[in-house]
């Protein structure tokens, strides 16, 4: 049985690098496989790589020691599979997911010092004037970008490598994972490669990345501007986190944005503040349509975004005479394949099945939120493994399904049916609302809603608007003016008053009578927020006692 192998120039932040995409035809042979099952030893596999730099000499890299296969047996009490990796490939693995995790935490960091930079205050460094400026136009002669000197973009520069010095360090480093891909997809659309340092700016090379305001992934889609690019959002699947479609979406997006201004620096600000923010500020400005000319009349987040993208690119380009030392990768890149799925499985499954960490399946598949692959009719949903490991998935593949069917019936409940993107509604936050009780409402978790909207807190506000994928659409039946006039009735027909308990609260009280709602009892009751202390009798009706 053969599969065709892609070749990944890196791995992720919290994902991966690749040029490939999922494999097209079913491996699946035609005859049923007994559960001893072939081993992956027997499953040719093409090692040869492209070398970093571009050059045309190809090695061929061959395992020492063979990695000894064991057939898929069932082993009562036992919950992993004893297969072999090669010792050395998973050290270099190990300290390369561990640079990548610890990485995962600078994007908040980069996102606060951007939208809050100072461009035009004064930090000092051992970088001399006249060197920088001669940097500099060496830089615009080799670029797109309009790369003039100015005081503003000194500071900026001297700012990086003083206080952001150990970011820009660790961002050296994390990029030989991503900049090889997104060269890449950049070439492709015929946009300029600088573009690969956005990346850094915007999510400081973390897939998962998400800003305050819902912007998702390494590249800062938001929802509506990924559904123009076919970025797929579903409960389990946010395409935003997946590196290769989100990079093309946005070198599709740019190359657009270029279209618009027909300058570099214009679609960049205009990638970060929307197209329409850049054309007011051009008019405030008196038709000026050089970035700097502009900079004063743009949002205050998108003011420091070009020249923290413009420091960012000298740094990267005269690391080595600032000093920096980058951590060189053992290996810096290695194969990985994808299969399309044919049934609904989780990373843990597939982690016990092919001993692969789920920490290491996050990496390579950040695209799937909830740590489940669905199978979902007329969609190709892939899973991207290990080379070694996917020699085992594939061989093994029509067992490991009938493995995981029999895991899910055995389970009591199923696994949560599958959202699309166009089933998501928008909630209007009225009085009374809290996140429990919204949640409940359409039958998701509050983790959910709060992941969707990018909120860090439970607090709301009357008027906000919630994106939602609901589970359950909630009868008209129950509104406000319904609840309200078969309360007295229902409430009367039993209990009259409640005893307050520990652990009570507004809402946990509410669902213990049908037909009362919060607001029912905080008008009976003179409550104007949530808190009730245990021991209070609260009204059940209005009524007198």
């Amino acid at each position: 049985m053969n599969i065709s192998k892609n070749i990944l120039l890196g791995v992720l932040s919290m994902g991966f690098l690749v040029t490939g995409v999922a494999q097209e035809i079913d491996s699946i042979p035609s005859n049923k496989i007994p559960l001893g099952i072939l081993k992956a030893k027997e499953i040719p596999v093409d090692t040869t790589a492209m070398d970093l730099e571009g050059a045309e000499q190809m090695e061929t890299m061959e395992a020492k020691d063979d990695i000894q296969d064991n057939p898929l047996l069932l082993v009562k009490g036992q919950k992993k599979y004893d297969l072999k990796d090669h010792p050395e490939a998973a050290k270099f693995d190990s300290l390369w997911m561990k640079e990548l995790y610890d990485s995962s935490s600078l994007f908040d960091s980069i996102y606060q010092e951007i939208t809050a930079l100072e461009i035009d205050s004064v930090y000092h460094f051992n970088v001399d004037t006249d060197t920088l400026k001669a940097r500099l136009e060496i830089l615009n002669q080799k670029t797109p970008f309009n790369i003039v000197y100015n005081p503003s973009l000194e500071n900026v520069i001297r700012y990086f490598l003083t206080r952001k010095r150990d970011m820009m360090s660790r961002m050296l480093t994390i990029s030989q994972f991503y900049f090889p891909l997104f060269e890449q997809e950049l070439d492709n659309q015929n946009v300029p490669l600088e573009l690969k340092y956005l990346a850094i700016v915007e999510s400081a090379l973390n897939p998962r990345a998400r800003s305050r305001v819902g912007a998702t992934g390494l590249w800062q889609f938001m929802y509506g501007t990924g559904k123009m690019y076919d970025l797929d959002v579903s409960s389990y699947v946010d395409e935003r986190s997946d590196p290769i479609n989100s990079t093309k979406a946005a070198s599709l997006y740019l190359k657009k944005l270029h279209g618009i201004f027909n300058d570099w620096d214009l679609a960049l600000a205009a990638y970060n503040s929307g197209p329409g923010n850049v054309n007011k500020a051009i008019r405030r400005s008196g038709g000026y349509k050089n970035y700097w000319n502009i900079r004063r009349n743009l949002p205050r987040e998108t003011a420091g975004y070009v020249p923290a993208f413009l420091a960012t690119m000298y740094i990267f380009e005269y690391a080595e005479e600032h000093g920096f030392t980058t951590q060189i990768a053992e290996r810096p890149y290695f194969e990985t394949d994808t299969v399309h799925v044919k049934s609904t499985i989780t990373f843990n499954q597939i982690s016990e099945l092919v001993d692969v960490s789920e920490e290491e399946l996050q990496l390579l598949n950040p695209a799937y939120k909830l740590k489940v692959i669905p199978y979902v009719k007329d969609k190709n949903y892939a899973l991207r493994l290990p080379v070694d490991a996917m020699g085992k998935f594939v061989a093994n593949e029509a067992a490991i399904y009938a493995h995981v069917q029999n895991q899910i019936k055995s389970k009591e409940e199923p696994l949560p049916q599958v959202v699309q993107s166009q089933d998501q509604i928008r909630y209007k936050v009225r009085s009374g609302d809290f996140l429990g009780k919204i949640a409940e409402r359409y039958g998701v978790g509050v983790s959910q809603i709060k992941n969707w909207n990018g909120l860090r807190s439970n607090n709301l506000r009357i008027g906000q608007r919630l994106t939602i994928y609901p589970r359950k659409i909630p009868s008209s039946s129950t509104s406000t003016s319904t609840s309200t006039s078969s309360t007295n009735s229902v409430a009367a027909a039993g209990a009259k008053v409640h005893t307050v308990k520990s652990g009570d609260s507004l809402w946990t009280i509410s669902k213990k009578y049908p037909g009362i709602s919060i607001d029912n009892l905080r008008k009976w009751n003179g409550i104007s927020g949530n808190d009730i202390k245990p021991g209070t009798r609260l009204k059940l009706c209005d009524c007198s006692s």
